[in-house]
């Protein structure tokens, strides 16, 4: 008798060998360059259920550019596992063409070019496209938002998330999932969360006073759909009070509680949960390993990491899904549900190829009224880029985004180093193309933006390089926090990833002199987004927009600045 596992994983190679994911017929159309809004939207309806996830949206309403990272890598375990590979490896997994439409979606090779005859991608009109499209064909489809929504952008900041909750009841959602939420401040999130028509989820949500579930979110709800009882468990990003300002969010504490997480798969299934979803915000990596240790769960709807992968990872008989990021992707799942089992499933990670899908009118006249106080603040132009230039903000090390930052922190507080986040969020730009100010907030818009000038010694600057660092390599995936590497101006160090922690950092070197960093020595260092309360400077867009402007035109050199080892 087949198990079921055996029988999940012979349904992935036969998907992955017939084209039955979908995901395989728009790649081959794509090689082609001819795909139209019914190729990407094609898909063979599959057993009684379907899901459609978006996440980590970071309140991005318009189409944009985003480059995808060009490494991407993992540690222990992980180590050249999905989704830590990039690239021409990523093409070869899944058989992309190269120069198609799915390696621009999907890879960061020729970028620039591939830009040009594509275009650019997400649009929450485009994407109520693509949920209506479900919806026509399974009217009782759950769409589940994994977070990161109401943060990253101009309209964002000054309606403190009123934008973006605005078109997310648009889209109804049916549950919804959170982190940089938070940093709106507890009040604000609080006031909103009461005023959502669905379900805000967080079985690891805690008061932090008393040590019990909070109140003000539900661990799960339970839908029924296609005659099938849903239980979907939210699990918000467990490392809130690390990554970003506790101070902001004093009432509540989170933490990955697997245990906890154990306890509500099973209360759900004692209740009769025949299927059991998690809606994640923790981190591709850290939802394998939970997905190892916690038993029933079926479905992890992967958030946090930004991984978008055209076919699921299965991890015992838990299907691990992630879709993408800046609503570039959206996804759906098609499940076999019957006698309480998931038996099979379907998937489709459809890239919102904005020239492709047609916006929907309402959902484009309402994202116009959320913008139009702010229309011709965002719009004015403050730069350009070279015509050889990218501005992308993704991967472990650098991106051309953030060396312009730090150029400015350096330059405009007349610092020796700087230091900025190492965030993925934050959309691209191509060569020659304005940079306006809506552009610059989309990469910087946060609710503690203050940039600090103070001294550091060389000693304290390699701590923070070490703690970043093993946030980012500790080969336990519980111990990453999902950012990727503080960026550094002025400063430049050999890393090995192998190492552990206190020994990965070496021959940390200042760039304008060639010295070594004196451990005993101060240096005047910027940076921002610190968790500090009270944290003094100008806010961070103002500083870029200031340097950007100066330049005229924005050139990039190659970042060669830290070197790698043990990759």
């Amino acid at each position: 008798m087949i198990s079921r596992r055996d029988f999940l994983q012979s349904a992935m190679a036969a998907t992955a060998l017939y084209g039955a994911s979908s995901y395989g017929n728009w790649a081959r159309l794509a090689a082609q360059q001819s795909i139209t809004q019914d190729d990407l939207l094609r898909f063979d309806t599959f057993g009684n259920v379907s899901l459609i996830h978006v996440t980590d949206i970071h309140a991005q309403l318009k189409p944009i550019y985003f480059r995808e990272p060009s490494i991407n890598l993992g540690v222990g375990d992980n180590r050249g596992a999905l989704p830590h590979i990039t690239g021409a490896d990523f093409r070869k997994a899944y058989g992309i063409a190269d120069g198609s439409a799915a390696a621009y979606a999907l890879t960061y090779d020729d970028f620039a070019a591939l830009a040009a005859s594509y275009g650019r991608v997400g649009g929450l009109d485009r994407v109520a496209t693509v949920i209506d499209a479900i919806r026509a064909e399974r009217p009782d489809a759950l769409l589940l938002d994994g977070g990161d929504t109401w943060h990253g952008s101009y309209t964002c900041f000054h309606t403190q998330g009123q934008d973006m909750v605005n078109v997310m009841n648009a889209l109804s959602p049916d549950a919804m999932t959170f982190h940089w939420e938070f940093t709106l401040g507890q009040d604000r999130v609080r006031d909103l969360v009461g005023g959502l028509p669905y379900a805000a989820l967080g079985q690891n949500i805690f008061d932090a006073e008393w040590d019990e579930p909070s109140e003000d979110f539900e661990p799960y709800r339970f839908f029924e759909r296609g005659g099938v009882k849903i239980a979907v468990i939210g699990q918000a990003f467990p490392y809130m009070p690390i990554a970003n300002p506790g101070w902001m969010f004093p009432d509540f504490s989170f933490g990955i509680r697997d245990r906890r997480m154990q306890e509500m798969v099973d209360e759900v299934r004692a209740e009769g949960a025949e299927l059991v979803v998690c809606l994640s915000h923790n981190g591709f990596d850290v939802d394998k390993k939970m997905a190892g240790r916690v038993q029933g769960i079926d479905v992890i709807l992967s958030g946090h990491t930004h991984d978008a992968l055209p076919e699921p990872v299965l991890v015992g008989e838990t299907v691990i899904v992630a879709s993408g990021s800046n609503g570039k992707f959206v996804s759906r799942v098609d499940l076999d549900v019957r006698d309480g089992r998931m038996m099979g499933f379907r998937h489709k990670l459809i890239p919102i190829f904005a020239d492709v899908i047609a916006p929907q009118p309402e959902m484009t006249a309402l994202i116009e009224a959320q913008r139009a106080p702010f229309a011709t603040e965002m719009a004015e132009v403050i730069g350009k880029t070279a015509e050889d230039t990218t501005l992308f903000r993704r991967g472990n090390f650098n991106g051309t985004w953030d060396d312009v930052i730090c150029d400015a922190l350096l330059s405009e507080r007349e610092a020796d180093i700087a230091l900025s986040p190492g965030v993925r969020w934050g959309p691209s730009i191509t060569p020659g193309q304005d940079i306006t100010r809506e552009d610059i907030w989309n990469v910087t818009s946060m609710t503690y933006p203050n940039v600090y000038r103070t001294e550091m010694t060389g000693e304290f600057i390699h701590i923070i390089l070490e703690d970043v660092a093993d946030n980012l390599f500790n080969p336990d995936p519980y111990y990453q926090q999902g950012g990727d590497m503080v960026r550094t101006g002025g400063l430049g160090y050999r890393i090995d990833i192998d190492q552990p922690q206190g020994s990965r950092i070496s021959e940390i070197t200042l760039l304008k002199t060639g010295e070594t960093l004196d451990p005993a020595k101060s240096y005047v260092v910027a940076g921002w987004a610190s968790v500090n309360e009270g944290t003094e400077g100008p806010p961070i867009w103002d500083v870029v927009e200031s340097h950007i402007s100066k330049l005229g035109t924005v050139a990039s050199t190659p970042n060669t600045s830290v070197k790698v080892v043990g990759a």
